[in-house]
């Protein structure tokens, strides 16, 4: 049984311009103890499905359609109440900017006593006790000292590692980081990473990756799926989504990162155009407008998911025509000797 299912997931905005889709039919499933990583740029719905997982969407957003379902429970429809006991406890998440999500009137042994004393019969002092071990498992020195300081008072990298600390204090099955390392350095993203990695294995949790990072993806991640205007394109095992890439989109993305092989005047090739409006869907593929090898037939219609390896999954129109995919599941190719 998976401990996540999410099934055929349609959310929307519904604004006084219209309705915008902002995920449209996606399914995945979590298993225990992997790290799935859900890619893609700006308002491809990422953190939109992250929001949906923990019904935390805000007004004019909601759940048009699917199913959620953590350890064989439907989500959909649950009360604030009743996902206020999942909420922290069950599945957590780690925000974008700590600075944003850290409340500055409150020291951050307040904000993460508040958590654990919700979620677990600690007392008073057992929370502090609990929120000193937590910024220690996090690697913050002196916790005594910070857990009586305000966010303003610590740097980026430090305001990360509390917000990891926050999530994990109750011990989740479920850790969503919803893009955790944006806005630090390339040293301090690599620490953080690191530390989010190592939790996991120590905790035996699941985690969901949510970036528009592809270097990110490759360090951590066991499954990645690959985003366009709220749909999948691509899915599958990191190996597979890196080394053998079948949709057009994330192709792009991969041509778009450096290679630090490369001639350093090499010029990178950038995705040509811009994020389509998701107000006026096509009714075809979402990428054909800024598709170089798009067809007539990735204007009319959209492709479903067909097999392109064992462990791999894309709904590209490309693949049907070059003969690459399968409605069937290939059999897994024999490593050689």
């Amino acid at each position: 049984m998976s401990l996540l299912e999410v099934q055929d997931l349609h959310t929307s905005f519904f604004t006084s311009a219209g309705e915008v889709k902002a995920v449209n039919g996606l399914s995945f499933r979590l298993e225990k103890g992997k790290v799935l990583g859900i890619v893609g740029e700006s308002g491809s719905g990422k953190s939109v499905t992250a929001y949906s997982v923990l019904q935390i969407l805000t007004h004019p957003g909601r759940i048009v359609s699917g199913s959620i379902r953590f350890r064989d429970e439907e989500l959909v429809g649950k009360s604030d109440a009743e996902m206020r006991e999942i909420r922290g406890n069950k599945i957590s998440i780690i925000f974008q900017d700590p600075m944003t999500s850290l409340n500055p009137t409150f020291t951050i042994g307040n904000q993460l006593e508040e958590a654990i004393l919700l979620h677990t019969n600690r007392n008073k002092k057992q929370a502090e006790e609990r929120a000193v071990e937590m910024l220690k498992l996090v690697g913050i020195s002196e916790p005594e000292k910070r857990i009586r300081q305000y966010a303003y008072e610590l740097s980026g990298g430090m305001r990360q590692r509390v917000m990891i600390a926050m999530a994990l204090a109750c011990e989740p099955d479920i850790l969503i980081a919803d893009e955790p390392t944006t806005a630090l350095d390339v040293t301090i993203q690599a620490q953080i990473l690191e530390l989010i990695l190592d939790l996991q294995k120590k905790m035996g949790m699941a985690v969901i990756m949510i970036t528009h990072d592809m270097g990110v993806i490759a360090q951590i991640c066991d499954e990645v799926i690959v985003m366009y205007a709220g749909s999948v394109c691509e899915r599958g095992t990191a190996d597979a989504i890196f080394y053998h890439p079948c949709h057009e989109y994330t192709k792009g993305l991969m041509r778009s990162i450096p290679d630090m092989n490369d001639d350093e005047k090499k010029k990178l090739i950038p995705i040509a155009g811009t994020p389509i409006d998701l107000l006026h869907m096509p009714p075809g593929c979402p990428f054909a407008p800024r598709c170089d090898r798009a067809m007539k037939i990735c204007l009319q219609e959209k492709a479903k998911e067909y097999w392109v390896g064992h462990n791999h999954l894309s709904a590209c129109w490309q693949n049907i025509r070059d003969g690459i995919c399968s409605t069937e599941r290939p059999e897994e190719e024999e490593e050689e000797a």
